[in-house]
């Protein structure tokens, strides 16, 4: 009846668009029932729609549920390394030091304790001694800009944070370490 007094009111173009609307709802609500997994007839109402059990979630008991074990790892990992992974993104691509600039001792203290004593050949990279950590170009990728161990005998030798930052997760993590690593780290 509503739809009747709006096709009366209308102006004719509108009257065309309202009735052709008023038909493509009804094959719609034709469709949903085609697609409808559970049959019920007029007389039984729909059956109450429940959303997939999570694994996550808890379960309809009310008890909560403990993250899985992956996940609840890799959010601990994640939470450990993201304030060191923010320093070194910010010295190596902000302009917070030049080209062959020392960083900072506060800095330095945190990389070479949370990164540099985890390198896989930290023997060779520290020698007879750490004077300072310097930022500079890659001698070979020039483009590149990375961290550099200045020795007490004036030598410097480049390291990479992505292999401190294995190692590291390798000896905190053993059973999680490979699996976070394949998912997290570009390079090997």
């Amino acid at each position: 009846m509503a739809l009747a007094a709006a096709l009366a009111a209308a102006p004719l173009f509108l009257r065309a668009r309202l009735a052709l609307g008023a038909a493509a709802a009804a094959p719609a609500l034709s469709r949903r029932r085609l697609l409808s997994t559970v049959a019920h007839t007029a007389d039984e109402p729909p059956p109450a729609a429940h959303p997939p059990a999570s694994r996550l979630s808890a379960p309809r008991g009310g008890e909560a549920q403990p993250l899985l074990p992956w996940m609840a790892a890799e959010a601990e990992i994640l939470r450990d390394i993201e304030p060191v992974v923010q320093l070194i993104k910010d010295i190596l691509h902000s302009d917070r030091y030049g080209d062959g600039e020392c960083i900072s001792p506060k800095d330095e203290n945190i990389i070479v304790e949370k990164l540099l004593t985890y390198h896989p050949h930290v023997e060779d990279k520290i020698g007879c001694g750490v004077d300072a950590i310097m930022v500079d170009r890659h001698p070979q990728f020039r483009k590149s800009r990375c961290l550099f161990v200045v020795r007490t005998d004036g030598v410097w030798i480049d390291f990479s944070y992505q292999k401190c930052l294995r190692a590291y997760i390798r000896e905190k993590y053993p059973s999680h370490a490979e699996r976070f690593i394949r998912e997290h780290f570009r390079r090997t």
